[in-house]
């Protein structure tokens, strides 16, 4: 394959470090807010008067808005330059994050997050083209390795966060602490932060309006199913089919459209590249992964063990931990060690730290969740940094800030997908144990145990019709917490299989020799 040819020789004035301080700040920021809302949901609903159904919105809202602004941030960007896109998307994320802090209703509340969202959609692909372009080529994976401490540790810290913030002060505060991360973020990318020659010389180009009302209409109504989907019953209900047949609708024409326009919203031309579609594929299968087990292993330690939200974000803290340090050993071993190796590492890691996750039971103590989550952890930096460097490497620098755009529209994607599948597979598979494990029981095995806890119950006063009710409720109560612990355990090892259903595509993967 001929070599890369690059349409401007350019370097940015300031420091490359520098430069990612400033774009980590406000990325940070972001992907945290996404997950910090998490616990304080009943919080706010019952402040705000409203049903826990309607307190999803807080989280949906934002999700929808946020990935129809991903994949558009390039075509924002050659508009009025990234730059500028950058410090208006930071204005309006904290300028929206104050008006979530002070809303007085849900509808408020909900509206602020549709801006919070289109906020902060830009600065995930603007970080991500911004360190790219800053650092040389071979210090690829050093860029990444920052990018990804940002991304990835984010979502984990999230939930102990505010759980803190929450039980500590009120929900509001989650929002507002943005305010002086926020102006400090202005300030650092004014400061370091400059366009490369081919966005300030960028053109005027027509709008996309039937581009962008498509790609807005497919990503909603899929984000909408997704959330909704398992409250709804799925396709059982009519809005869920309905809903869905618009997403696939509007996703041919959006791809038709986008492949016969002249200046579309975006170039999914890109996709004909090898390494980014290959790279772009493994990250949504990640997001799969990551996202799910973050959302399962919470739940599992508060609804099953009883942890508080406080307790169960310390026992998923050292995923964090084991995601720093990996970065930072990825970044390093990245111009050493050839990528796909780091790769394949990563994923072997990730599945057997998953499938380590799969063998809980309802004894477990704390260091038994934290040691399979630091791995879980350690796996993610040997993943994020050479996928990302791997799915760049073979893209000019112009086509980096389209690519990231794609790139973190389909990581976040998959994520919505696990996230969805990984909730409706613990409703089902929880049913179907029961069913099993109903059937299994007998009299003879139970009989015992009934009797002596009904005896118990009898002795403390209550009539014997009653502790023969509290005594069936008693057992069929355990019935059900085993059947559920079981369903989390089908889950990880779903996951876990997943992970190494991964490395066979790393074969896939070319890798640019490139100078340092």
């Amino acid at each position: 394959m001929s070599p890369i040819v690059e349409p401007v020789a350019w370097t940015p004035t300031s420091n490359p470090w520098a430069i990612a301080a400033a774009v980590m700040t406000a990325t940070f920021m972001v992907v945290l807010d996404s997950s910090v809302a998490n616990v304080a949901l009943p919080h706010i609903a019952g402040n705000l008067s409203a049903s826990t159904d309607e307190a999803t919105w807080v989280l949906t809202s934002y999700l929808v808005s946020n990935a129809i602004m991903l994949p558009a941030t390039n075509w924002i960007t050659r508009r009025i330059g990234r730059k500028r896109l950058l410090i208006f998307s930071i204005v309006l994320f904290t300028g929206a994050s104050m008006l979530c802090g002070a809303a007085v209703s849900m509808p408020m509340l909900i509206i602020a997050r549709i801006v919070q969202g289109v906020g902060g959609g830009g600065m995930q692909p603007i970080a991500q083209s911004i360190l790219l372009e800053s650092f040389p080529r071979g210090q690829h994976g050093k860029a990444m390795a920052v990018y990804g401490a940002g991304i990835v540790v984010a979502p984990v810290i999230g939930p102990t966060l505010g759980g803190w913030i929450t039980d500590s002060y009120t929900w509001r505060w989650i929002f507002y602490i943005n305010l002086p991360v926020g102006i400090l973020a202005i300030f650092l990318a004014a400061a370091f932060i400059e366009d490369p020659p081919y966005i300030r010389a960028k053109v005027r180009e027509s709008i996309d309006v039937a581009g962008l009302a498509l790609m807005a209409l497919w990503l909603g109504s899929l984000q909408l199913v997704l959330d909704k989907g398992q409250e709804a019953d799925w396709f059982g209900a009519t809005w869920i089919r309905f809903a869905a047949a618009i997403s696939v609708s509007a996703f041919v024409a959006f791809v038709v459209r986008e492949l016969g326009c002249r200046q579309p919203i975006v170039q999914l031309r890109i996709l004909l590249n090898r390494n980014f579609v290959t790279g772009a594929l493994i990250a949504g299968i990640y997001g799969f992964i990551l996202y799910s087990s973050t959302a399962l292993l919470p739940l599992l330690l508060q609804t099953l063990l009883g942890y508080s939200a406080l307790q169960s974000g310390l026992s998923v803290s050292p995923r964090g931990l084991g995601s720093i340090l990996s970065m930072l050993a990825a970044g390093m071993l990245a111009n050493r060690i050839d990528a796909r190796y780091l790769l394949t590492f990563g994923f072997l890691l990730l599945g057997a730290s998953t499938f380590m996750l799969g063998h809980v039971n309802l004894e477990i103590s704390m260091l038994t969740v934290a040691l399979p989550n630091f791995f879980n952890g350690f796996a993610g930096g040997f993943i994020f940094v050479p996928l990302t460097t791997l799915a760049m490497s073979r893209l000019p620098r112009h086509e980096v800030g389209n690519a990231a755009g794609i790139y973190n529209l389909v990581r976040n994607i998959g994520g919505s997908v696990g996230i969805a599948s990984a909730t409706t597979l613990l409703v089902r598979q929880a049913q179907v144990h029961q069913n099993f494990l109903g059937a299994s029981l007998s009299a003879s095995a139970t009989g015992g145990a009934l009797s002596g806890l009904q005896a118990s119950l009898y002795n403390s006063g209550a009539s014997n019709y009653d502790a023969h009710q509290k005594a069936l409720g008693a057992v069929y109560a355990q019935l059900q917490q085993q059947a559920s612990l079981l369903s989390y355990v089908d889950s990880f090892h779903l996951l876990g299989f997943l992970g190494l259903v991964c490395i066979p595509f790393v074969a896939l993967f070319s890798v640019v020799k490139s100078a340092r």
